[in-house]
């Protein structure tokens, strides 16, 4: 009777997704077919495409077992059809050329890839590690052309980037596990080495902060605009986003006099990245950008976890927020994402299991004594 019922509950599309995995390409284009349903669920929140895209997650989850991936560092004497793979692939940091290539695979570097073989010849995803005597600072310390430690002097080992290759795996774990696996082998090949960190990127920082001036300045404008009568009710919603030094910091470093509040005048500045290139405004926006910065990604959450995505990845893995650095990435990219400021995750061996647990379980997000 029981095996009757649950035969009676599988979807009839069940059979079907389970015979293609079995086919040579199958696993691939199931991803593929996941990807396209993603895509489809941000136009129409269909149930009948939610349940499809639950079963067929839910596959991939047991396919996709840490058991039945390899862990493969990739190197420059692999084949080009799979280094071309990691140039498009890069998520984070791309790769300009052959020698920024060569330099991620070489002396003081290191790529790890999870492969599957179903799908020969290309990572799910990979993880690019820089081996330093400490954490870095800066992306600029990592990818500039400056000569690698020798290895035998790294006590660092820095994860600068991780990029998966399938967008139809979204939602499915798998750098949880390809870190851990990847600590436990660096652990293994190089005992010096016992800091454990990231250097990674803010990526909705300046998006939040630019939707909370927005916001900020709308309601005072309204108080304005309407007077006294809705005052109370306004100011329970208004917030003191900047401290009056700071206010008093942007106002000087702009050159023209005009009656802009503090916000307005940051919220004029942080539409463009060419205020990084001013180091008159660079220095005024560090201190209410580093402190914000703190804010978001310490306090700001989305039903219990970090609002950040890459913050709730190493969270959930067990990493503690750090420190911030100041102007850690000055691509253009890095400036309109964040401002420039980039975090160090780091994993205290003896703490992963608890740290990931707590976070889980009741959202602490376990930070440095020396974060402010």
């Amino acid at each position: 009777m029981e095996r009757g019922l649950r035969d009676a509950l599988r979807p009839k599309y069940a059979g079907f997704l389970e015979a293609m995995n079995a086919q040579p390409g199958g696993l691939k284009l199931l991803a593929v077919i996941r990807a396209d349903l993603l895509a489809l669920l941000g136009e129409e929140n269909a149930p009948v495409l939610r349940a499809l895209d639950g079963y067929l997650k839910e596959k991939l989850v047991t396919w996709l077992s840490p058991a039945a991936l390899a862990l493969h560092q990739i190197t420059w004497d692999d084949p080009a059809s799979l280094l071309e793979k990691i140039v498009a692939y890069e998520a984070v940091h791309p790769i300009r050329n052959l020698i920024d290539l060569k330099r991620r695979l070489g002396v003081g570097r290191r790529c790890f890839g999870y492969f599957h073989p179903a799908i020969p010849g290309e990572p799910l995803i990979f993880i690019e590690v820089a081996l330093l005597k400490d954490m870095a600072t800066s992306i600029q310390e990592v990818l500039l052309d400056v000569p690698p430690i020798a290895e035998c002097e790294a006590k660092c080992a820095l994860f600068y980037s991780i990029s998966s290759t399938q967008p139809g795996l979204s939602g499915i774990n798998l750098g949880k596990f390809l870190l851990k696996r990847v600590i436990d082998m660096l652990r293994k090949d190089m005992p010096s080495v016992q800091i454990f960190a990231t250097l990674s990127p803010i990526p909705g920082f300046m998006q939040w902060l630019l939707a909370k001036l927005a916001s900020q300045i709308k309601l005072a404008e309204t108080e304005m605009q309407e007077g006294n009568s809705i005052e109370g009710a306004s100011s329970t919603f208004r917030e003191s986003i900047l401290f009056p030094e700071e206010e008093k910091m942007i106002h000087s470093a702009i050159d023209q006099v005009n009656g802009k509040q503090g916000i307005e005048l940051l919220q004029d500045i942080l539409k463009s990245s060419q205020w990084a290139k001013s180091d008159k405004l660079s220095a005024a926006l560090k201190s209410p950008l580093m402190r914000l910065c703190v804010r978001y990604l310490t306090r700001e959450t989305i039903r219990g976890k970090a609002l950040d995505a890459v913050a709730n990845f190493h969270l959930q893995n067990g990493a503690m927020v750090e420190r911030i650095n100041w102007m850690a990435d000055q691509s253009e990219k890095g400036i309109e994402q964040s401002g420039g400021i980039m975090v160090n995750y780091l994993y205290r061996l003896e703490n992963i299991e608890e740290y990931a647990s707590s976070y889980s379980a009741t959202g602490i997000i376990h930070t440095s004594p020396n974060l402010s």
